[in-house]
């Protein structure tokens, strides 16, 4: 081999040694390249889907707290509503009873609580008061309760009461503690498990 074909041999080796070098830095690079772009690309999704998740929070505690302000209006209204129709009836209630108090049966009404409140009483001392509205039903009551009843300073809206001192004991029959109770007790069933 003369020189000349050695010198071409070494160029051509370090020409092809060159190459492979080359080859494997590029390569080498391009792989840390490629791993760096999906070490990016997989932190902006891990980013994305973290800002996706408190975007998603956000607005479900935004939404909770518009239906939560929206229940509370609502319950608002319907309390409103509610306690209108409440008093609604109970004021037809009172002109039902301002009715029946212009009735017969009115007046039996009466003797029954009376004899009741005697019977209780037994052969104790017993007070049997009716409504001022009521005195000029007092001439309608049997003869035997008229002496036993006195008319009362304050209106309880119809109804008797009596007390027995000896006992000290107050028997409530009057209209406005029935209505006072039933008023108290009273609730619209809606139908629901949510009334609270």
């Amino acid at each position: 081999m003369t020189t000349e074909e050695k010198l071409q041999h070494f160029h051509e080796a370090c020409i092809a040694d060159a190459n492979t070098r080359a080859k494997q830095i590029i390569d080498e690079y391009s792989s840390a390249l490629e791993k760096t772009f999906e070490d990016h690309k997989h932190e902006n999704t891990r980013r994305a889907q973290l800002q996706l998740k408190i975007e998603e929070e956000k607005i479900h505690r935004e939404g909770n707290k518009q239906l939560a302000l929206e229940q509370v209006k609502f319950r608002r209204v319907l309390g409103c509503k509610q306690d209108e129709l409440t008093n609604e009836i109970f004021e037809q209630l009172q002109k039902k009873l301002e009715q029946f108090m212009t009735t017969s049966e009115y007046i039996l009404l009466l003797e029954k609580q009376i004899a009741q409140a005697i019977q209780f009483a037994g052969k104790d001392e017993v007070h049997i008061y009716i409504d001022p509205a009521d005195e000029k039903l007092l001439s309608h009551l049997s003869p035997q309760y008229r002496e036993k009843i006195q008319i009362s300073e304050y209106s309880f809206m119809g109804g008797t009461r009596a007390v027995i001192p000896h006992k000290n004991i107050l028997i409530d029959h009057s209209f406005e503690k029935k209505l006072q109770e039933a008023k108290k007790d009273f609730h619209f069933d809606l139908g629901g498990n949510n009334n609270e």
